[in-house]
């Protein structure tokens, strides 16, 4: 198949949603590979069904995705596999199982009737163990762990599936600061090892401070989109969240740091001022 685009993810004029329910409309995405983009916004503004779209887990209304230079809506569900990850937000384990088993099924798309488990898969498991610093845990089990020992695992398993775009969707929800450092440093060198990071993240600071890109969603639209320090002010977290905030910068690479201000004291009626 020849390729009509730059590596990375190219997302053309994409809708989708439910039955008598659109959620994403005519959302245009370009993220080239090595770089990270950030998708950010209110709850249900649409961010997870367009990862699930680009991931070929929802089909869209109308609209194209294009991974790596393929249009993976026109590849089978094993061939988009190879080309598009995705870590969803609340990810189920098989009960009692191990690290190792864990990241091992991030192979499954490479295996089948005619490629049972090789060398490549064995090396592609320990590149991952490795990369998400694991590789101590791998006998271990899953529900023994620590929620941030859990979601690197998790990382390691989209990891092992060696696939040149990766969707994180909230990969740092419910863990405490030290583990997201640690998660979106991870985020950072996966990017720079040539792959393309689309992550779903509701911290602005944590995106403005770890992504190439800010994607910014509102009512299933991107109403914003470009390098952080360029797009996240004051205008655009009163559109999305509704608050007053002051926008600091970061030391060292001035990256935005959202403050939100405080609202005012609501005075019941009739109460003395």
């Amino acid at each position: 198949m020849t390729s009509l685009m730059t590596p990375g993810l190219e997302v053309r004029s994409l809708h989708a949603g439910y039955p008598g329910r659109p959620v994403v409309t005519d959302v245009d995405l370009t993220v080239p590979a090595g770089r990270v983009a950030a998708i950010v916004g209110p709850n249900g503004c649409g961010k997870s069904t367009l990862l699930r779209t680009v991931a070929r887990l929802h089909r869209p209304g109308s609209g194209t995705v294009h991974a790596d230079g393929d249009d993976v809506w026109r590849l089978s569900r094993r061939q988009a596999a190879h080309r598009i990850a995705l870590l969803p937000q609340s990810p189920r384990a098989p009960e009692a199982g191990t690290v190792a088993g864990l990241v091992r099924y991030g192979r499954h798309p490479h295996q089948g009737l005619l490629r049972q488990w090789s060398r490549e898969d064995e090396d592609a498991v320990r590149e991952a163990l490795e990369a998400t610093g694991t590789a101590e845990l791998a006998g271990e089990r899953l529900d023994r762990l620590s929620g941030g020992q859990r979601q690197r695992c998790w990382l390691a398993m989209v990891l092992a599936q060696r696939t040149p775009v990766v969707l994180l969707d909230e990969p740092t929800s419910a863990l405490d600061l030290g583990h997201v450092v640690d998660v979106l440093e991870l985020v950072r060198e996966v990017a720079a090892a040539g792959r393309t990071v689309v992550m779903v993240q509701h911290d602005l600071a944590a995106a403005a401070r770890y992504a190439d890109t800010v994607v910014a969603m509102k009512d299933g639209r991107v109403i914003a989109t470009g390098a952080p320090r360029d797009t996240v002010d004051e205008a655009l977290v009163k559109e999305l969240y509704s608050v007053e905030a002051d926008i600091l910068r970061a030391s060292g690479d001035g990256s935005p740091v959202v403050v939100p201000r405080a609202r005012p004291p609501v005075t019941e009626p009739g109460a003395e001022l």
